[in-house]
């Protein structure tokens, strides 16, 4: 596979957790540790294979409507993964970034998210984002605040305003557009996750639960990925004599 057609940045939204654990007969926590590996697995796959962005949406604003107890549990998991993990990808060249409103997370969990990122803000292979307490109508609310600020200070001009100047206060700014969008788990829709820089990524939808997504199935994802002609508004034609 030409190296042309690796997408620089890929975003997953790993669904499917509860489902796995119910068909093993076990509780939907169950799902989410063992969903762990599968998050190894896609970072391991996105660093050997050049991508060089890749943001897991590991919990949304709307996930503190689920049981408490199952809450619980995935800021414990988030806990853990911090601990375990935040050395092996610093070992590895890899960045992490969080990006949503962490404001809510106790003390102890955003001192462990800052000290991850210091740990790690120098490494180049790949830029691990995970989005947690993140939602798409969030961030761009997030980002016209910024935008109106800036606006009411004289530093920007409203009337001749691009979406470049509302770009740049969005959470992925500094980083390549969003290439490919992949859901695990069966569910065809993006769920708020990235609304604005979804605007012209290519969608992967597989009924593969989270758990078993491993580096075969990233590779599926790829694969339909470089088959697909990207043309942006622009006619098949002019995309190849391009």
């Amino acid at each position: 596979m030409s190296k042309l057609n690796i997408p620089k940045h890929v975003a997953i939204i790993m669904d499917g957790n509860g489902r796995w654990a119910k068909k093993k007969g076990k509780i939907r926590t169950f799902g989410h540790k063992a969903g762990v590996e599968s998050v190894r697995s896609a970072v391991r796959f996105a660093r050997q294979n050049g991508i060089e962005s890749l943001t897991l949406f590991a919990f949304s604003s709307e996930n503190w409507n689920r049981p408490a107890e199952e809450v619980g549990v995935l800021m414990d998991l988030f806990n853990f993964v911090l601990n375990s993990e935040a050395k092996k990808l610093n070992k590895n060249d890899v960045r992490l970034k969080v990006i949503g409103d962490t404001s809510r997370f106790d003390s102890k969990l955003v001192e462990k998210i800052n000290k991850a990122e210091q740990l790690t803000e120098n490494n180049n292979a790949l830029i691990l984002n995970i989005a947690a307490n993140y939602g798409g109508r969030w961030d761009i609310l997030n980002a016209a605040k910024s935008f109106a600020k800036q606006a009411a200070a004289g530093s920007l001009d409203v009337d001749n305003a691009e979406e470049a100047d509302l770009n740049q206060f969005m959470s992925l700014a500094e980083q390549p557009e969003l290439d490919l969008l992949i859901r695990t788990g069966g569910e065809h829709r993006i769920s708020n996750f990235l609304m604005w820089q979804c605007a012209y990524a290519e969608l992967y939808f597989t009924d593969t639960l989270w758990p078993d997504f491993d580096e075969q199935a990233f590779q599926l994802a790829v694969n339909d990925y470089s088959d697909r002609q990207r043309r942006f508004g622009m006619t098949g034609e002019q995309v190849e004599t391009k």
